[in-house]
């Protein structure tokens, strides 16, 4: 039997009393049927944050629920959006050689993992050309130089946009995206940092680490943002290191941290779980 079509709503805005019965009042007198809901308060900041997942009392009127539930959190003052289960959002991954990130998302994919449509692969070098096709992808290749930066972003835009894509994750692709590629692309956009940010950000990380003789090695995914690496963290690991282990060890070890690092991250965002705000997430359970 197929699993019902749910919404989920994910809405921030001004404390206020009353908000999570208004919330749910709403969703009964329409016949909904909550499945999950979460919530939380910035104490510092005074800042409502909620999660909330129903089924709708007809699917075929589940569009028009969204967009009258939209209207509704405006109303409190809220800020929204809300997924559809029924609609899978479409996924582009940038890729440059590295290819481990790249193959673990795949595989990901094809296994059914993800509530996302993975539909182009675009890269500033071939390497992984025969990779991606390897799994049904449609691989893109636009070289990048520092002359051409500028004409590859508008290519690299222009495909997204003929693809509709939705979401796109940067899989050790070691470009920096211009804050005019973020900004005309206006969709989210996550990264995955091979550090424990904000320590050891910018190039050669694990070198970095070695040099300092660090006891914890990690990664990092975050939403990418004009500022280099400093993007609100959606997800983070680490593991333990000791003097034993030399930099090919820590490069070893922290491969296995960012595969599992932005699959978690993506898992999150493509359920409707994470929310952004100011340079922080908020990522709901």
């Amino acid at each position: 039997m197929p699993a019902p079509v749910t919404l989920v709503a994910l809405l921030h805005g001004p404390d206020q009393p009353g908000l999570v019965a208004r919330v749910a009042g709403w969703i009964f007198a329409r016949g909904g049927n909550i499945l999950h809901a979460d919530q939380h308060r910035d104490m510092e900041e005074g800042i409502f944050f909620q999660r909330i997942e129903w089924v709708p009392v007809r699917e075929s009127s589940a569009g028009h629920e969204a967009e009258e539930f939209l209207a509704f959190a405006a109303s409190l003052g809220m800020q929204a959006r809300i997924r559809h289960s029924g609609r899978k959002p479409r996924v582009a991954v940038l890729v440059s050689k590295a290819d481990h990130c790249f193959h673990d998302l795949a595989l990901r994919w094809r296994a059914g993992e993800f509530s996302g449509e993975l539909v182009a692969v675009i890269s500033n070098h071939r390497d992984l050309a025969a990779t991606a096709k390897s799994y049904g992808l449609p691989f893109h290749h636009i070289p990048v130089t520092q002359k051409t930066k500028a004409a590859a972003e508008k290519r690299q835009l222009a495909l997204l946009r003929k693809q509709r894509v939705e979401l796109v994750v940067l899989a050790r692709y070691m470009q920096i995206l211009s804050g005019t590629f973020l900004q005309e692309f206006s969709g989210p956009v996550i990264n995955i940092h091979h550090s424990f940010l904000p320590a050891f950000a910018g190039g050669r990380p694990y070198h970095q680490a070695h040099a300092r003789g660090v006891k914890l090695i990690g990664a990092t995914a975050h939403y990418a943002t004009k500022d280099l690496d400093e993007g609100p963290i959606i997800h983070q690991d680490v593991a333990r290191v000791t003097h034993r282990h030399g930099v090919d060890d820590l490069i070893r070890m922290g491969r296995d941290l960012e595969k599992r690092v932005l699959a978690q991250a993506v898992r999150w965002h493509l359920e409707g779980r994470t929310l952004a705000y100011r340079n922080k997430t908020v990522v709901f359970d």
